[in-house]
């Protein structure tokens, strides 16, 4: 009886948590069928939000460049923050600590000072670089914030292998850089994928770094809509949000199900 009690209550605990989580997102796609132009009234089905979107350029280029940008920058901070981690997890004593306190720092520091610091940046190189601020500043300043959240991603699988593995592999006559192809990224694989994830949503995510190096012609969704917060969240948006949570939804569930399906091949195999 005892049990049946706390597995109730660990249930409904569980079942307010993700109450609380998504019945915001619920009422974002509810909304985005609306006919209204305000959340406050509903007015009857509609799509026309949907047709809309697709004609509205504004918001459109704003999505290309806030999805361009997020592949881009995340793929170059997965890269180097990788190899980053693998350095870092090489080192010992006071050195591995500094930097690794360094590395936590833009992680702890609020987004509007990493932003003032990076516009600072742009502004004090420019005469030695002739980089104007755009899409180039803006990608520069995602990549830089995301490769410190790569190397916290990856160097907890780092630290997972055995201590003697590279040795082993260079006794068995692997190069160095055959045993980091064949043997050590492919054991921290998801690390490295987890790291890339939490990078691209970041970057998508972002606003305030984005705004002091942003210029323009070059914006993304998170300027878009702050700009769109004075007049009113237009109702494009909801459904562009709706969309992006399909989008991200059927990845995952592809994503789960490959990995359920090669579970199940290798528990038949054994």
């Amino acid at each position: 009886m005892v049990k049946k009690l706390e597995n109730f209550i660990k249930k409904s605990y569980l079942l307010l948590i993700f109450i609380f989580l998504y019945t915001p997102i619920l009422a974002l796609i509810i909304f985005s069928f609306n006919d209204s132009k305000t959340m406050g009234k509903w007015s009857g089905f509609t799509l026309r939000w949907y047709a809309d979107l697709f004609q509205n350029e504004r918001i459109l280029q704003a999505l290309f460049f806030t999805v361009v940008i997020a592949i881009i920058s995340s793929v170059i901070a997965t890269i180097i923050g990788t190899l980053a981690a693998i350095g870092i997890n090489k080192m010992k004593g006071p050195k591995k600590a500094l930097l690794l306190n360094i590395n936590y720092l833009p992680v702890l520091n609020p987004d509007i000072v990493t932003g003032i610091a990076l516009m600072s940046l742009f502004i004090f190189i420019r005469p030695l670089t002739k980089l104007d601020f755009g899409f180039t500043t803006m990608l520069l300043a995602h990549i830089t914030f995301n490769i410190p959240y790569v190397i916290l991603a990856v160097l907890p699988k780092l630290r997972q292998l055995p201590e003697n593995i590279e040795d082993a592999a260079l006794d068995l006559g692997a190069t160095p850089a055959y045993t980091l192809r064949k043997i050590i990224l492919p054991q921290i694989k998801p690390g490295i994928f987890a790291g890339m994830l939490m990078a691209f949503t970041m970057s998508i995510d972002d606003f305030v770094i984005s705004f002091f190096t942003a210029g323009p012609g070059v914006t993304n969704l998170s300027i878009e809509i702050f700009a769109m917060a004075r007049r009113g969240i237009k109702p494009e948006i909801n459904a562009l949000s709706t969309l992006m949570f399909v989008t991200v939804l059927t990845l995952l569930l592809i994503a789960n199900r490959k990995e359920f399906l090669s579970r199940g091949d290798k528990i038949e195999k054994a």
